[in-house]
């Protein structure tokens, strides 16, 4: 089965489907960046610095938080419900 970019199949066989952009954003560029052999470190601040792209009245605390939410949930839980995150689309 293809599936497009921001589909990923979570750990128990259901598809997790991303709709906010940043997350997607930050969520593809944290895979793609640890597949590349990125560290963890790095790739975490890469993407915090993706986010604020983004969104550019964030803090670094708050986009901190949010990516390293988005990781957890979607990386390493490989849990396809939606989480909290931002409030854009």
């Amino acid at each position: 089965m293809v599936r497009a970019p921001h589909q990923r199949r979570a750990g128990d066989g259901a598809v997790s489907i991303i709709a906010r952009r940043c997350e997607r954003a930050v969520v593809t560029a944290y895979r793609e960046l640890r597949e590349a052999g990125t560290d963890d470190l790095s790739a975490f601040r890469a993407c915090t610095t993706l986010y604020r792209v983004h969104h550019p009245e964030a803090s670094v605390a708050e986009a901190r938080r949010l990516v390293a939410e988005w990781v957890d949930h979607h990386v390493v839980r490989a849990a396809a419900g939606p989480t909290q995150g931002c409030a854009c689309d």
